[in-house]
C-alpha cells in the first residue's frame, strides 16, 4: 500500500508522542536464527537503526540454532537432544562458537551499512558486546550430562549500560563464559529474558514466526495481563513457540513492565507495535490492581455513584437507572477493590461507520495514571472489534484532555443523523472526532 503525502505526514505526526515517549527507554531485542535467515531481516536491521537514532537504549539478542545445525551436519557430527535442549560436547562446542560468530558477525556488518540513498545512510552506529553473560553449566538432568550447554549466571549490567550511555547498540550473542574460563552454549531466549530482567529494562520485544500471541480459537490477542496469560496458558489455549512464551511471561513476572511479539515476517512490524495506537502484535503486560472490564446489571449503583457528582455539576448528561439498566452492556468500568473508579460507554451507529463514546468518568480521587487512557483503550478495541474504524464524542468541559488523547474538533454535520437530531444547542457540547 502506498501513503499519499497527506496520510504520510499524518502518520509521522500521530508517531510523535510514542517518539517521546520512547526517547531514552532500554528496550532488549530477541530474534532468533530463523529471523536472521529470513528475507525481512535486512528490513529489521533498517528498523533497529531508525530506533537507535531516535534515542533508544537498544540491546540485541540473536539465536543460532539452525546455523549450529549446518555445521554440525557439515561436520559429521550426531545431534543429540534431550528434553528439546541440545547436549554440547567438545566437538559441538566448536560448530556452537562458529555459528554464533558467524551470525554476530554479519548482524554487525549490516548495521554498519551507510551506503547512500539507502536507510541507513549516515546512521554510524556502533555495536558493542563483549564476555557480558556470565554462565554455568546446565549439569546432569535425569542422568543426561548436558556437558558444555549452559545457564544465565549472571549480566553484566554495569558493562552494558557503560556503552549503552555511550550511544552504542549492544549485541550479545547465545554464548556465556565461567569465571574458570569455560564457555557454554546458552538459549538466546535464556539470554534475552535475563538481561532484560537484571537491566530493569522498558520492554523485551520477541520475534516470532507468528504475527503474534493467538488464542487456540485463533484470534489475535493484542493486548493481555500477565494472569489471563498464564492461565490460557496452562490450558493449552495460546499459540506462540513455546521458548517465546516463557520469555514474555517470565519477563513480566520479574518486573519488565511490558513484553512485545512480532513478526520477523512482516515488513515494518516493529515500527507498527512501537508508534502506532493499535500495534500489530502482541504486548503482555504486567496484572493491574485495578481491573478493566465490561459492566454488568450489578454495577448499575456503582456508576450512578460516579457519575452523579459530574451530572450535577453540568458535565455530563443525567442518566436515569432505568436507562443504565437498560444500556449496561454498552459500559466498561475499571473496579478497585469493590468500587466502580472509572466508566465509559460505547453506542455503535453500525449503519453510519461510527461510534460514540460517551460517559467518559473518573473518581476524582483516583485520576491521573492514565486511567482515562486505559478506558480509552478498550472502548476503542471493542468499536474495532465491531468494525467500527471512527469515534465520536461530545464534550463540555474536558475538551483538552480528549485533544491529547488524538480526537481532532468536528462540526454537527460528522454526527450520524440520528444524534444530529438530538443534539441540545443550548447545551452547546463541542464534537471531537478520532479515526482508529
Amino acid at each position: 500500500m502506498v501513503l499519499s503525502h497527506t496520510d504520510s505526514i499524518r502518520l509521522f505526526r500521530s508517531s510523535a508522542p510514542y517518539i517521546n515517549a520512547h526517547r531514552g527507554k532500554t528496550f532488549v531485542l530477541m530474534f532468533s536464527g530463523e529471523a536472521f535467515e529470513h528475507s525481512n531481516f535486512a528490513n529489521i536491521i533498517h528498523d533497529i537503526a531508525l530506533l537507535s537514532s531516535l534515542g533508544v537504549r537498544l540491546v540485541l539478542v540473536h539465536g543460532a540454532r539452525p546455523q549450529i545445525d549446518q555445521r554440525v551436519a557439515l561436520r559429521g557430527i550426531e545431534p543429540c537432544f534431550k528434553d528439546n535442549i541440545r547436549v554440547t560436547d567438545k566437538s559441538t562446542l566448536e560448530s556452537v562458537k562458529d555459528a554464533a560468530g558467524s551470525v554476530r558477525a554479519q548482524i554487525e556488518a549490516l548495521l554498519s551499512m551507510g551506503l547512500p540513498n539507502s536507510p541507513m545512510h549516515g546512521a554510524q552506529i556502533r555495536v558493542c558486546g563483549g564476555n557480558h553473560v556470565v554462565a554455568k553449566p546446565m549439569g546432569v538432568k535425569n542422568g543426561v550430562d548436558f556437558e558444555n550447554t549452559g545457564l544465565v549466571r549472571r549480566i553484566d549490567t554495569e558493562a552494558i549500560n557503560d556503552h549503552l550511555n555511550d550511544g552504542s547498540i549492544v549485541l550479545l550473542s547465545p554464548i556465556g563464559y565461567s569465571p574458570t574460563g569455560e564457555v557454554f552454549n546458552l538459549s538466546h531466549e535464556d539470554v534475552a529474558t535475563e538481561a532484560a530482567i537484571a537491566l530493569q529494562a522498558d520492554k523485551l520485544i520477541a520475534f516470532s514466526e507468528q504475527e503474534g500471541v493467538f488464542r487456540d480459537d485463533g484470534k489475535l490477542l493484542r493486548t493481555i495481563e500477565l494472569p489471563d496469560f498464564q492461565a490460557l496458558a496452562k490450558k493449552n489455549q495460546l499459540s506462540i513457540e513455546p521458548t517465546v512464551g516463557y520469555a514474555l511471561a517470565r519477563s513480566v513476572s520479574e518486573g519488565v513492565v511490558r513484553a512485545h511479539c512480532v513478526s520477523y515476517q512482516h515488513d515494518g512490524a516493529l515500527l507498527q507495535e512501537l508508534f502506532t495506537r493499535d500495534g500489530t502484535g502482541t504486548l503482555v503486560m504486567e496484572h493491574h490492581y485495578e481491573q478493566l472490564r465490561s459492566a454488568n446489571i450489578d454495577d448499575v449503583g456503582g456508576i450512578l455513584k460516579l457519575i452523579k457528582p459530574l451530572e450535577e455539576s453540568g458535565v455530563l448528561v443525567t442518566r436515569s437507572r432505568e436507562r443504565l439498566e437498560r444500556e449496561i452492556e454498552e459500559f466498561v468500568v475499571i473496579e478497585r477493590d469493590g468500587m466502580i473508579i472509572g466508566c465509559a460507554a460505547l453506542y455503535l451507529y453500525p449503519d453510519d461507520g461510527c461510534a460514540e463514546l460517551a460517559c467518559v468518568a473518573t473518581h476524582r480521587d483516583y485520576r491521573g495514571k492514565q486511567r482515562g487512557e486505559r478506558i480509552l483503550e478498550a472502548v476503542s478495541a471493542r468499536a474495532l472489534e465491531a468494525g467500527i474504524k471512527k469515534l465520536f464524542v461530545l464534550t463540555t468541559v474536558t475538551a483538552h484532555w480528549f485533544l491529547e488523547q488524538g480526537f481532532t474538533p468536528a462540526g454537527l454535520d460528522a454526527l450520524p443523523e440520528q444524534k444530529q437530531t438530538l443534539y441540545n444547542l443550548q447545551r452547546n457540547s463541542k464534537i471531537f472526532e478520532l479515526t482508529l
